[in-house]
């Protein structure tokens, strides 16, 4: 095995993060709003940084921005729910995905059982008991352990929202 040291040359430098971004724009992804919180503290965030991590034990991870204002919601609670949206569910995208955003009371919604929002119309979702964290520059990651999903039946299967060069799409099986 090669060296980090020797396999980069020195010389390279840090990247620019709207070049990084616009790179990273070419991977596809799923669209998810990850939900945390209980009563008027419930909110919810679109995420697009997140992946399965371990089967056995189950274990997924996320990405929030630090000054995210999910990120003390979970923190505080616990746990977060991911919840992987459908193609009619962009507008449930978009209003979790600004500054200012939608509430949880203002989209069809259920308690998990560690009395988390799940979203009711989500194509599947996943909740997760909080692990443990890492720094990862200006994001936290945060290390979840799945203890409870959904996942639809064959009659229930909708198209998934993905996300590519910065819009959502319809995928092109659709």
């Amino acid at each position: 095995m090669i060296p980090v040291s020797q396999a980069i040359p020195e010389q390279l430098g840090p990247v620019d993060g709207r070049a990084l971004r616009t790179v990273c724009g070419h991977f596809a992804t799923g669209v998810t709003v990850i939900t945390s919180g209980s009563g008027d503290n419930a909110t919810g965030a679109t995420v697009n940084s997140f992946t399965s991590v371990s089967l056995d034990p189950a274990l997924v991870l996320i990405c929030l921005h630090d000054n995210s204002r999910l990120l003390p919601v979970v923190q505080e609670s616990g746990g977060f729910v991911v919840n992987f949206l459908t193609q009619r569910q962009e507008p449930v995208a978009w209003a979790f995905a600004g500054r200012r955003t939608a509430r949880i009371e203002e989209v069809p919604h259920h308690r998990s059982v560690l009395d988390l929002p799940v979203l009711s119309e989500a194509l599947a979702h996943l909740e997760c008991r909080l692990v443990t964290e890492y720094d990862g520059g200006d994001h936290t990651i945060l290390l979840g352990e799945v203890v409870g999903l959904r996942a639809p039946s064959e009659a229930e299967q909708e198209d998934p929202l993905i996300f590519f060069q910065g819009s959502m799409r319809t995928p092109a099986w659709s």
